[in-house]
């Protein structure tokens, strides 16, 4: 499609790219997880290795003596209560820096198909509308990264931000509590410097699985938003079909043919989108779903107790929000590209089709045909995100909040 007004071919079109993805970047280098070029050094490639088994084995020592916890120890099934949620951060987060980590060369790929988009899509209208779709994905990135990142650290600090004292043969001793406790019979996180140890490596294992998630919701709404905008500059070109056939009639099958071809284009784009994330949405549903029951619960619990601790109330409440908030950008996400996608047939029937040669006209029931397959994002290909599911998740998670006091009441 042709326009008199275009871009310099001076232009950097991958720090423009990069503009959109930089929140995902500042979060996911210092863990490993940014997608790297082929063209590393092997000095860098040996760092970021030594970045993921560094984070690697933060999270296991956290995680794996928590599960012991609560599987082998002796303790109530309220104290084990308490100790689901942070383990369940741990786990889902981890999923998610594995996902991050075997898809990294399709991410990459995502990377430079949204590039090249830049680079096709010449005029300076069209950009426009990219760069504010840009601007949006930039924007939930940076929300969901304040929202995890606030949320994780607040609740690891909530519970061990006082000391608690505990008598040994007369002797009288303080620690602080730990949102992840460790089996007994592993090691001892009671006594100094264990303990506190313990409770650096939990904050930092909390910022791992946290930039994991915020990585992993980061990069669903910034491809989210770009396919958008090459959904939306589509809608111009369709528009324009029947304008630059009065204008030049010859040329308007070549025109038609480059719209089938960024059609498909952006539909190859979020197909790659969904095969990315589909895993990484299912384990996010799941653990936010029951992370959002529990959360619940030690509100009510804590507000009802006679200790009121005004910052570990504070501390579940943004941990609560950050899951459904979650879970909302994905099912936000779904929606819209679901829609947006459908709206292509629409547009292309609303156009004045009628005005073009009648062969050319045909062609354009290609284009509905192929709009009227519906596109989906899933969690685990079992459901289909969108803001009907997010309905679903938080009435589910009610629910099981009710049956979780039942049994502990």
């Amino acid at each position: 499609m042709t326009h008199p007004k275009r871009v310099s071919k001076d232009d950097n079109f991958e720090n423009v790219n990069n503009y959109s993805l930089q929140i995902n970047r500042w979060f996911l280098e210092p863990i490993g997880a940014w997608p790297q070029m082929n063209t590393l050094s092997t000095i860098k490639r040996i760092t970021v290795l030594i970045q993921i088994f560094i984070c690697s084995m933060i999270v296991a020592i956290n995680a794996v003596p928590c599960m012991l916890y609560v599987s082998l120890e002796k303790e109530s099934f309220k104290s084990k209560l308490n100790v689901l949620c942070p383990l369940l951060h741990r786990i889902t987060g981890t999923i998610n820096y594995c996902v991050l980590l075997q898809r990294s060369k399709d991410i990459q790929d995502c990377i430079r198909h949204m590039e090249m988009d830049w680079q096709i899509v010449q005029r300076i209208n069209d950009r426009e509308v990219m760069l504010q779709h840009a601007k949006v994905g930039r924007f939930i990135s940076g929300i969901c990264a304040a929202f995890m990142q606030g949320g994780a650290i607040l609740f690891a600090l909530g519970k061990a931000i006082k000391t608690t004292t505990f008598m040994i043969s007369n002797e009288t001793y303080t620690m602080h509590p730990l949102t992840c406790p460790a089996y007994s019979k592993i090691i001892d996180t009671r006594f100094s410097p264990i303990n506190e140890i313990m409770l650096t490596v939990q904050v930092i294992s909390a910022f791992v699985a946290s930039s994991s998630t915020v990585g992993i919701c980061g990069f669903a709404a910034v491809f989210a938003m770009h396919a958008c905008s090459q959904l939306n500059v589509l809608y111009t070109w369709l528009n324009e079909l029947v304008d630059d056939q009065d204008k030049e009639p010859c040329s308007v099958n070549k025109k038609l043919a480059i719209v089938v071809e960024h059609h498909l284009r952006i539909l190859s784009f979020i197909a790659r989108m969904e095969s990315i994330m589909h895993k990484a949405c299912f384990a996010q549903m799941m653990g936010s779903t029951i992370n959002m029951c529990l959360c619940g619960y030690y509100i009510i619990m804590n507000w009802g107790s006679g200790e009121f601790h005004l910052t570990k109330i504070i501390s579940y409440i943004i941990s609560y929000l950050s899951m459904c908030f979650n879970i909302f950008i994905f099912c936000y996400i779904g929606e819209v590209l679901t829609e947006q996608c459908k709206h292509v047939g629409e547009m292309t029937y609303m156009t004045n089709w009628y005005k073009l040669p009648h062969k050319t006209a045909l062609c354009l029931i290609l284009i509905i045909a192929r709009s009227s397959s519906l596109i989906k994002i899933t969690a685990g290909k079992l459901f289909h995100l969108s803001i009907a599911t997010f309905g679903d998740v938080m009435k589910t998670s009610i629910v099981y909040l009710n049956f979780l006091r039942t049994m502990t009441t």
